[in-house]
C-alpha cells in the first residue's frame, strides 16, 4: 500500500440482508482479494457458506466485478454516494451447481433429438 493511494469504504451485503467486512479498501485492490477475504470472514450461522473465492459474485452498480480487476478499473469510486459508503452486493453461486446444470443441459440435447419423417 503505497503512500498516495486512494482508499474506498465498502460494505458488502449477503444474501440475507446482514451487511460484512465494512472497511476502507485501497482501489488498487483486487475483486479475487476482496472475495478471498469475504470467505475468511463469513459469519458463522449461516445458510448458505461459500467454499471458494470462485462461490461468489460481487455486484456493484448492477454490474459483476471481474476477479482479475482492480477496484478503481471496475468503477468504484469513493464518494460517489451518500455518507461515502459504498455497498456491494455479494451472491453465493457454487461452481459445482453451474458444471451440474451445464451437464444436464447437455445431456437433455441428447436425449431430445428427434427423428420424425413427415410424409
Amino acid at each position: 500500500m503505497a503512500d498516495g493511494s486512494e482508499y474506498i469504504e465498502l460494505k458488502f451485503r449477503i444474501y440475507d440482508g446482514t451487511d460484512i467486512c465494512h472497511c476502507s479498501y485501497v482501489s488498487s485492490s483486487t475483486i479475487l482479494s476482496l472475495k478471498q477475504k469475504l470467505v475468511s470472514e463469513w459469519p458463522q450461522g449461516k445458510s448458505m457458506v461459500p467454499k471458494t473465492s470462485n462461490d461468489i459474485k460481487l455486484i456493484h452498480l448492477g454490474k459483476v466485478l471481474e476477479n482479475n480487476k482492480t477496484l478503481s478499473e471496475s468503477g468504484v469510486r469513493d464518494g460517489a454516494f451518500a455518507g461515502g459508503v459504498i455497498t456491494m452486493h455479494v451472491v453465493i453461486q457454487p461452481v459445482i451447481a453451474k458444471k451440474n446444470s451445464a451437464k444436464k443441459q447437455d445431456d437433455t440435447g441428447k436425449l431430445n433429438s428427434c427423428g420424425c419423417t413427415i410424409l
